[in-house]
């Protein structure tokens, strides 16, 4: 985490968290989402317009990535300064690119050592990692295959519906606050 962000974070200790405005995509892209676009459905939906736009500004993604974390119930955040803005998932927290070497690095620039292998029933290939879960990036999935041919990746079956649960991470923290704040909840809340 940047310096000054722990100095942002010291001097104003009590900033409400953000959701609903930052969503990461299949492809590892970052998308701001204003009222418009929150307002067309969730970020992992297939309606045009309700990803938002596309964050293209290289400092910024940098940033962005460099204060990017899980918190204790598995829901992903931008440490922006002071404020916690929580991540919406298009699919896992990580998208990562293969390396020539064999080597990951997630879509932030971190390498991590991969663990295990996961293929769901849409073909759609993941890496469990020292770090998290995370969608094979799909420019990568021919590279990978060739890894999975040598026998250095066996993938093992799981369910898509079963993705966040099982590796424990949160795809839409915005929907878990929207239920917490529910009479009668009895779940984890923020």
């Amino acid at each position: 985490m940047d310096d000054i962000v722990k100095q942002a974070m010291a001097k104003w200790p009590n900033v409400p968290d953000c959701y609903g405005w930052l969503g990461l995509d299949a492809r590892g892209n970052w998308y701001m989402r204003d009222d418009r676009a929150q307002a067309l459905g969730p970020f992992d939906s297939a309606v045009p317009g309700c990803k938002g736009s596309e964050l293209r500004h290289e400092k910024l993604i940098d940033f962005i990535g460099r204060n990017y974390a899980p918190d204790a119930r598995g829901c992903w955040y931008f440490q922006n300064g002071p404020q916690r803005v929580f991540v919406e998932l298009q699919s896992t927290p990580l998208i990562w690119r293969l390396q020539t070497d064999g080597s990951v690095q997630d879509h932030t620039g971190r390498r991590a050592s991969v663990h295990n292998c996961w293929l769901d029933e849409w073909g759609h290939l993941y890496l469990e990692s020292d770090v998290a879960v995370g969608l094979v990036h799909s420019q990568d999935v021919q590279h990978a295959s060739e890894l999975i041919e040598q026998g250095i990746w066996v993938p093992q079956a799981v369910k898509r519906a079963d993705m966040d649960a099982k590796f424990g991470f949160v795809k839409s923290p915005a929907f878990l606050k929207s239920i917490a704040n529910q009479p009668g909840y009895t779940g984890a809340k923020d």
